[in-house]
């Protein structure tokens, strides 16, 4: 029903503010195609001169899985979409998001999780937008979402603002396994910048059995300098 109300309204692109001709999406054919897109290491997801498998950063180091499929850096105007989605509550652009993140994924995790939200943190925001992300993201892809494989058991303080080891300890024992792993899955979050999250919840679901993990976001960004990966 609300879809409908929207479709009967004048709507204007979520971009550049042009009256929309068509309703399928938020943003105009203009602003879709001006997307800013990278080269990118498939595994680490950073910005390569060219796609690669694995760049020399994850060859010296490789992160804590396997590979990492995302749309663009954490900038216009993936800033603005993301703002939107998370904190002003328009939930319809998680179907758009997804489907600009599935386009990046040739070969989709049969199982794809999304990174848990503590209660409070929940309550305070009113849902889990990882969670609202995974399952169009599921949708698109024809894949299952567990929702319920992992629970963020301790608050902990807000990310932004630590390093990488500040991060790492901030989510010390922060995770717990509620369900059964499986050997290939993906995890789902909107935007992945150190690792810290990611890496925490991959030793976890490898200590229960997980062989391959993927990770699936909106926005890949370099860690400010000197944060590691």
């Amino acid at each position: 029903m609300f879809r409908s109300i929207l479709r009967a309204l004048p709507l204007r692109c979520q971009l550049c503010h042009h009256r929309l001709e068509e309703h399928r999406t938020s943003w105009c054919q203009t602003c879709h195609d001006a997307l800013p897109l990278r080269p990118r290491c498939l595994q680490c997801g950073l910005p390569t001169p060219y796609e690669i498998e694995s760049c020399g950063r994850c060859l010296t180091s490789a992160p804590a899985w396997n590979t990492l499929a995302c749309v663009g850096s954490y900038t216009f105007p993936y800033t603005t979409l993301l703002h939107r989605f998370k904190y002003q509550r328009q939930y319809w652009l998680a179907d758009e998001l997804a489907s600009l993140i599935a386009t990046r994924i040739d070969e989709p995790a049969p199982v794809i999780s999304p990174i848990p939200m503590h209660w409070i943190r929940r309550w305070h925001r009113g849902y889990n937008h990882s969670n609202v992300l995974a399952q169009s993201l599921a949708k698109h892809l024809g894949v299952q979402c567990a929702s319920d494989l992992l629970k963020r058991v301790r608050a902990t303080r807000q990310q932004n603002g630590l390093n990488r080891q500040s991060r790492l300890s901030n989510l010390d024992d922060a995770f717990a396994v509620t369900a059964t792993v499986p050997e290939h899955l993906a995890l789902v979050d909107d935007v992945v910048t150190t690792g810290a999250t990611m890496t925490q919840v991959c030793k976890l679901l490898r200590a229960h059995g997980a062989k391959r993990i993927d990770v699936y976001c909106l926005c890949r960004t370099p860690p400010p300098s000197g944060n590691g990966n």
